[in-house]
């Protein structure tokens, strides 16, 4: 056993080596190594250990100047890089020097500024406060565990092909985010550049997709009109001939591709405590505390906490949480539902969408197809999705690649969306001093994380909106000016 995780560790190291100088397009798979027990997830990026939970004994991953392990006791960024040496003392001590991702403090009486959930985008705005505007006395509140909520099963699909200003800009921003953000982290979160193809089926929506990608060009990004033929020679097990959905050509943008979602909320997790971050697990926010129109703190099942600033970001239960504060907000939630089948050797590149139902497809660094489709149509706050819209999905599936019929589906769930009037999010402030508001991210929720936390942080910060989210504005729907109908679907909640 002594020789094997010998062999393991040093192999490890190579392999982690070998693989930052060698891009893979192909989907990722797990390797156990015997030395540690865990699950080693390889990707274009370089090899990582990411534990199944958040705090495990054994985590380490690959960084430009070397390999770093997770010590959220210390609290310079330059103190968690470590050798390729490290790695092998510790394979060969029984990795006993490994330090948890993050701690498990106590609540303080009262911080400067406290963000109420513990997802993608709350963690994220954390980090980033403290990053970017050297903040430092901050909690997170989370009621259950970080990253236990929408971004603990996520459909990880990383994207910036949208048409309309408002949303261009900003997911433009999310994206250039998203490129440097494992060097930015220090932490693997598996970001793979393989492509988005939207198919189209019809003359019109040819015409609308050559209008997309113009737009796309337009702010800076990259978009690619391909025919029948470009599309078959990258994806030739879709059905092609379908009698009702024939495949026209589709619209491919290069730059979108996926990201493993519980490693997003872990990284900016361990990312955030590592500058003074608090987060609070276990801790639900039963109140908001506001005093002649303007935020003094909450009220928590771990006791009051005061606070001068407060921030909303809680995806599907923003109504609720807001109505604690007296607000009455332009959201309902909904439920879209998401399935991944049993590991399958690489079959599928890119992200594939189709054209003629809300259905999207990838294949995850485990080797599950992992898919997709609409909302259930009526308001609920349960994570699962009704069968008939499961049936649909499994339709979709069919009409587009026939050929997942043969795949065993292992298992399902429903994210709580925050479905506003225009499809489209909403980042400001309230008109309760101190109060801030992030919410309505419908179906765009994963791939804005980044670039949501960095431009809330701005405009927590400085109180003033970032460029980029300038448009996202809550006043919108009140005013008319700056909708954005990105879907096509006009203002009905439960036409999105």
């Amino acid at each position: 056993m002594r020789q094997n995780c010998i062999i393991c560790t040093v192999g490890g190291a190579l392999a982690a080596a070998i693989l930052m100088n060698h891009s893979l397009t192909r989907p990722s798979f797990g390797v156990i190594f015997p030395t540690l027990g865990h699950v080693h997830d390889k990707d274009s990026r370089g090899l990582a250990i990411l534990c199944r939970k958040p705090l495990c004994k054994a985590n380490f991953t690959i960084a430009p100047r070397g390999l770093s392990c997770f010590s959220p006791d210390r609290q310079t960024e330059t103190s968690m890089r470590f050798s390729g040496f490290r790695i092998l003392k510790e394979g060969l001590t029984g990795n006993k020097g490994w330090r948890p991702h993050w701690r498990d403090p106590e609540p303080k009486a009262e911080y400067d500024i406290v963000i109420i959930g513990g997802g993608g985008h709350g963690l994220s705005t954390a980090y980033y406060l403290a990053k970017e505007h050297g903040l430092r006395n901050i909690a997170v509140l989370e009621k259950g565990y970080i990253g236990g909520g929408n971004v603990g099963r996520n459909t990880t699909i990383v994207r910036a092909n949208y048409n309309l200003p408002g949303n261009s800009e900003f997911y433009s921003h999310s994206l250039k985010l998203w490129e440097g953000l494992e060097q930015d982290l220090n932490y693997n979160v598996m970001m793979s550049q393989r492509g988005v193809l939207n198919l189209f089926h019809s003359d019109g929506q040819r015409d609308y997709a050559a209008r997309r990608a113009n737009s796309m060009i337009n702010q800076g990004d990259d978009a690619q009109l391909l025919d029948r033929e470009a599309v078959r020679r990258m994806v030739p097990f879709l059905d092609f001939d379908n009698v009702r959905f024939p495949i026209f050509g589709g619209l491919y943008h290069a730059r979108g591709g996926t990201a493993r979602h519980d490693a997003v909320a872990w990284g900016y997790a361990r990312g955030a405590d590592q500058r003074g971050v608090d987060l609070l697990q276990n801790c639900e926010v039963t109140g908001i505390d506001v005093e002649n129109g303007r935020v003094r703190g909450v009220q928590t099942s771990r006791g009051p906490i005061r606070a001068k600033k407060v921030a909303m970001v809680v995806a599907g239960r923003s109504s609720q949480v807001a109505a604690m504060a007296g607000m009455r907000l332009p959201i309902e939630s909904h439920i879209l539902q998401a399935f991944v089948t049993e590991g399958l050797k690489p079959m599928i590149d890119n992200v594939v969408t189709f054209g003629m139902g809300h259905f999207y497809i990838s294949q995850s660094d485990k080797g599950g197809l992992v898919f997709g489709g609409d909302l259930d149509f009526y308001a609920s706050y349960a994570a699962r999705g009704n069968l008939p819209m499961a049936e649909h999905v499994m339709e979709a599936a069919m009409t587009l690649m026939p050929a997942i019929g043969k795949a065993r589906v292992l298992r399902s769930w429903g994210g709580i969306m925050d479905m506003s009037p225009d499809g489209s999010p909403i980042i400001d402030k309230t008109d309760i001093e101190g109060l801030y508001l992030n919410c309505g991210w419908c179906y765009g929720g994963f791939k804005a994380v980044p670039g949501s936390g960095h431009c809330f942080a701005h405009l927590i910060a400085q109180d003033r909106p970032h460029p980029a989210a300038a448009r996202l504005r809550l006043d919108r729907f009140r005013t008319g000016r700056g909708l954005m109908d990105e879907e096509g679907t006009g203002a009905q909640h439960n036409l999105h």
